[in-house]
């Protein structure tokens, strides 16, 4: 009797442990789903495009442009806006990266305007573009680690949107 307990006892053992390691796999699987739906242009931190071929970004599922590139060869997470003027880093994020302010100004944001520092990014890159010397802002109304990649960096490509891509071309004849 006392080998038949130790076997059913060792049998739902086994069954539980089964459960714990299928719901832990699924949680695993459904997180890295939901990354892919808020970030899929992550790949682009570490992909380099061969000479003249264009970076191609897809929408997430909110309609932005979100992807992974580097300033100062750190991973950060873009939110991609034509509207910004500069490269606008949260003011946590710019500490991480040891961003220095050269100056203060004036900016108006979608909520209202605010003041904030001025930096200047030694290199930033995104699918194997990159730029040097990139006007940024240190804002301090940002939150949280994504950094809006304004025009300072993007109006140095040819930028093409259509439905659900945005494409950015090396500059032609410049």
């Amino acid at each position: 009797m006392s080998d038949e307990r130790a076997t059913r006892r060792a049998g739902l053992g086994m069954m539980l442990l089964f459960w714990v390691l299928l719901m832990g796999a699924g949680a695993w699987w459904f997180h890295g789903y939901l990354e892919a739906q808020r970030n899929p242009n992550a790949h682009l931190a570490n992909v380099t495009v061969g000479e003249g071929e264009p970076v191609v970004l897809k929408r997430n599922r909110s309609g932005h442009f979100v992807a992974t590139g580097r300033i100062n060869d750190q991973p950060v997470e873009f939110l991609l806006d034509t509207g910004a003027t500069y490269v606008a880093v949260p003011a946590e994020l710019a500490a991480r990266l040891d961003l220095e302010s050269v100056g203060s100004a004036w900016f108006n944001t979608a909520n209202g305007r605010v003041r904030g520092e001025l930096t200047v990014l030694d290199e930033v890159s995104l699918g194997g573009f990159s730029a040097q010397d990139v006007r940024g802002s240190i804002s301090p109304g940002l939150t949280g680690d994504a950094a809006l990649l304004g025009m300072s960096f993007l109006g140095r490509f040819d930028i093409e949107i259509r439905d659900s891509r945005m494409v950015l071309y090396p500059p032609q004849g410049n």
